[in-house]
């Protein structure tokens, strides 16, 4: 999520709109963090560590028993395996560019029709029961499935909507029950099927679906049923109604799709008129805070009215779990992976055949968690193999994770200097808090610990990180990714080795050595984002003057050759967000190459690397300081006149 670019207390940020601030997430980073915890940071744990040994001045270095990354190769100029494009140069048109050699082409729009009836759009005459059957606003994360033949199944998340850019003539005070019904409609998830034969395009078909904030949504885990969870219009809590603000997301090996609940917070009024202290604090530390929303749903359904209906928060902030290939089965909430903002969820099966998903929670100062499931994945493609894999993220135990660094406190002052040793890295402990119904966080139940998962990991020691967003597992090393997009927020007595920069607007891309299973890891920062002339910026130890700038990594994805594959999110360099791609083993380890630039406004996310083709999804293009629906800034992809519309692009060669 991006942070705010000048408005109340918030520092001023290049390259993110206000609107796309407020609507996103609320402006969350306008006030203080959620996170009030002081949590020592690995700096003066390492101090204190060395102090207490006698070991400070002697500059000594605590050792480990567990591997260390490989060490890195020497150079050499060619192209890295599956990368044989020119990089292209950063952009600020209004268009998607692609490189030279690549040919692209839009997928699908908002309002493009996804369900039999649905009507061609018109953003004049849009309705609830149109935007229902049409693609949703705002898609992020996108998830390409086999079907049969040519034919593929695309999964989206609908992220959240820019009221302003959705109508002509909105009145932000005044929203109409209509607009706020066809907003309910644009929220979610869509299925599509793809003809891949030529320019990949939508057909109709009988797996087609969308998912709104009127589906009804199965509960499963250790928090169901649970009195935290029950409200008038679900006495069991056990269903709710809808997903909303879902960002990234990931495909299981069972072949359904896993979808993170995120800025979930600011949707809601009434919190000034919470009296119970406990509830405040817990409603605090998600954020949720003041007087009426900004988008006044409140005044059309009690359930976003916290005065009426304290509980109906503690229902969103779950991982989902979509089954694509059966549109009448109803979508799960996991509670089993904690209740935070969700970036997304990624699973890997480890060597024991049990099931590990990495979860970051994307806010400044938060924590990144693991799931590692009870049972062990049934293979083959058997209905009842996969009503089994179904069941494995019901059931496990839920940890977050704390990182040492392995150099001197004093060789981190803020900077992003590179410590002696030549690297950002060093140790780290996955910190158990719950399995099941027994807690392992003192004076907080099983299923507080689900519930209130944030308040779990501060009381535990956590390390506070810089937005943990997109976590992915490596298919073929297992190594695991992690993006920490940015935190303009941390000061320099704040610093540490895994977030080495003070006012850190650009962000870096984290590198662990987990055994999936096990409580210890090594960890790396295998990018420092930025700009490469900037001394702060790392990459990987490879030669800056032959890498693309990159600013705010978001989403992460992998190509068959074992490359990731990184967009952005609110460029802090001037130019438009795109998609980058680097080498992570090799000569070419860590040489960052830029292979598309998103519209003016937009922000690049989603993306799916497959041989022949890159899916992209641009979010919100146009959304820049001063525009909305009566004056668009971008008239992507339609041209002309034409309102911005939100899409999926496919980029081929030619």
């Amino acid at each position: 999520m991006p942070e705010p670019s000048g408005e109340h207390r918030s520092l001023p940020l290049v390259g993110r709109a206000r609107a796309t601030c407020r609507h996103r997430c609320g402006d969350q980073c306008a006030g203080p963090p959620p996170n009030p915890s002081d949590t020592p940071h690995f700096g003066d744990v390492l101090r204190a560590v060395l102090d207490r040994r006698g070991l400070l001045k002697a500059g000594a270095v605590v050792g480990t028993s567990i591997a260390v990354l490989p060490a890195l190769p020497g150079r050499e100029a060619r192209a890295a395996p599956g990368l044989d494009f020119t990089p292209i140069r950063p952009s600020t048109a209004d268009a998607v560019v692609v490189p030279d050699g690549y040919r692209q082409d839009v997928v699908i729009r908002w309002g493009d029709p996804v369900l039999p009836g649905a009507p061609q759009f018109d953003p004049d005459a849009q309705t609830p029961e149109a935007q229902a059957a049409q693609f949703g606003y705002n898609n992020d994360f996108c998830a390409l499935l086999p079907l049969s033949g040519h034919l593929d199944l695309m999964v989206n998340n609908h992220e959240y909507t820019s009221e302003e850019f959705l109508f002509r003539g909105y009145d932000p005070a005044h929203p109409t029950e209509q607009q706020v019904r066809i907003a309910w409609a644009a929220h979610g998830m869509s299925v599509v099927v793809l003809d891949r034969r030529g320019a990949p395009r939508p057909v109709p078909h009988r797996l087609n679906r969308r998912i709104t904030l009127h589906t009804e949504f199965e509960v499963r885990g250790p928090a169901a049923g649970s009195d935290l969870l029950k409200t008038p219009a679900d006495p069991t809590g056990t269903r709710v109604l809808g997903t909303m603000n879902n960002c990234s997301g990931g495909v299981t090996p069972w072949g359904t799709v896993l979808s993170g609940e995120e800025n979930f917070h600011f949707y809601f009024a009434g919190a000034d008129r919470i009296t119970d202290p406990e509830t405040t604090r817990r409603l605090g530390r998600y954020g949720i805070r003041g007087g009426a929303s900004d988008r006044g749903w409140e005044r059309f359904d009690s359930r976003w009215d916290l005065a009426r209906q304290p509980n109906e928060p503690n229902r969103f902030g779950w991982v989902v779990e979509v089954d694509p290939y059966d549109p009448g089965s109803t979508p799960v909430k996991h509670t089993a992976l904690g209740r935070l903002k969700h970036e997304g969820a990624t699973v890997r099966i480890a060597d024991d055949g049990r099931v590990v998903a990495y979860t970051g929670d994307d806010e400044r100062f938060e924590y990144l968690y693991r799931f590692v499931s009870d049972g062990r994945v049934k293979r083959g493609g058997s209905r009842h193999a996969r009503r089994h894999n179904m069941a494995l993220l019901d059931s496990g135990t839920l940890s977050v994770a704390r990182f040492t660094g392995d150099s001197p406190p004093a060789e981190l002052d803020g900077s992003g200097t590179l410590p002696a040793d030549g690297e950002f890295d060093g140790t780290g402990e996955w910190i158990p808090l719950a399995h099941g119904d027994v807690s392992f966080v003192p004076g907080m139940s099983a299923e507080e610990v689900h519930v209130f998962t944030r308040l779990a990991a501060d009381a535990v020691g956590a390390t506070r990180m810089d937005r943990p967003e997109d976590v992915q597992p490596h298919p073929r090393t297992g190594r695991v990714y992690c993006a920490l997009t940015n935190n303009r927020r941390r000061g320099p007595a704040e610093v540490d080795e895994a977030n080495p920069r003070a006012a850190n607007k650009h962000g870096q891309v984290l590198e662990l050595d987990d055994d999936h299973t096990g409580t210890a890891f090594r960890w790396n920062l295998l990018l420092v984002c930025g700009d490469p002339n900037d001394p702060s910026t790392y990459f990987g130890g490879f030669d800056k003057s032959q890498v693309s700038p990159i600013s705010c990594p978001d989403n992460l994805a992998f190509d068959r050759h074992g490359n990731l594959w990184i967009t952005t999110d609110g460029n802090a360099l001037g130019a438009n967000d795109g998609l980058y791609a680097v080498p992570l083993d090799g000569p070419q380890r860590g040489r960052v190459m830029q292979f598309l630039s998103v519209p003016r406004g937009a922000e690049a996310c989603g993306p799916v690397i497959a041989d022949d083709l890159v899916l992209v999804s641009a979010q919100h293009p146009g959304e820049v300081d001063g525009a909305d629906a009566d004056h668009p800034a971008s008239h992507w992809p339609d041209g002309g006149n034409s309102l911005p519309r939100p899409a999926v692009v496919a980029v081929r060669r030619r």
